[in-house]
């Protein structure tokens, strides 16, 4: 899964610079779960349809941004459910982000802003 969380933000960091295929954000959107929740920096808790809806019209609205991601650690798994961590780097600062994955899909994330 490793693989899968570093290809997600590669697919981020191509729509948000404005280099991604249109295409590229049917393939974002698919990998979120029906039920997918997103907790953000700021404590705001978003449905699948609250992300999608605000990331599809910030296509090529960050020019020149980079996102890295470090320190992946499996945490948890049982069944269909794995549970990851791992350090996401762009250039405003590091987030230190948990995910439920629920088979290949994205089921939760929540986003902390590292001092």
């Amino acid at each position: 899964m490793e693989a899968e969380i570093v290809r997600h933000h590669k697919v981020i960091e191509r729509w948000l610079t404005g280099a991604a295929a249109p295409e590229e954000f049917a393939r974002f959107a698919d990998a979120h779960a029906p039920g997918f929740t997103l907790i953000t920096p700021d404590g705001r808790t978003l449905s699948r349809d609250q992300v999608l809806a605000e990331v599809e019209p910030l296509y090529g609205n960050a020019p020149g941004l980079t996102v890295e991601i470090r320190h992946v650690r499996f945490v948890a798994s049982e069944g269909a459910l794995l549970v990851a961590t791992y350090q996401e780097v762009q250039p405003d600062g590091i987030r230190q982000s948990t995910v439920v994955f629920q088979g290949a899909k994205w089921l939760h994330l929540h986003e902390v802003w590292l001092p």
